[in-house]
């Protein structure tokens, strides 16, 4: 199995390319990525990780996300490599991505206002089901 779950910050901001072949949009971008612990006195790592989304989800990141927005992405790891002018031979690990998410607590003026309408993220207000701070909740 080859999945992959990352949580970061863009380093930068998405670049967007087209294939030559079929016109179909490819978003790279790079996420720093936490590590779980710091040694002591030192001060925590982080992981840069190379992201590609391809199609639609490509335009999705190139039009919504920005450098220094911290997002998640689900994907998985591929390696890939090519020989340059020279003939020198490139490697290079990468995580495609199947999947991204919005990390960043909502912020007013952060996205379009018919964004969550748009994409489906959104419940519809019921105020039969709205909790109040007088409820008793069991957990």
């Amino acid at each position: 199995m080859n999945k992959v779950i990352l949580m970061g910050r863009l380093t930068r901001d998405p670049e967007v390319r087209y294939t030559q072949t079929n016109n179909t949009v490819v978003a790279s971008f790079s996420l720093a990525v936490n590590r779980r612990f710091a040694r002591q006195g030192e001060e925590r790592q982080a992981d840069f990780i190379n992201i590609v989304a391809w199609s639609k989800l490509g335009e999705f990141c190139s039009k919504y996300f920005k450098k220094g927005q911290q997002v998640g992405i689900i994907g998985r790891i591929q390696t890939r490599t090519w020989d340059d002018e020279q003939g020198q031979k490139h490697y290079v690990t990468e995580v495609v991505a199947e999947e991204a998410y919005f990390a960043d607590s909502k912020r007013e003026g952060d996205m379009p206002s018919n964004f969550e309408n748009t994409f489906g993220t959104s419940m519809p207000s019921n105020p039969e089901f709205e909790i109040s701070s007088n409820d008793d909740l069991p957990f």
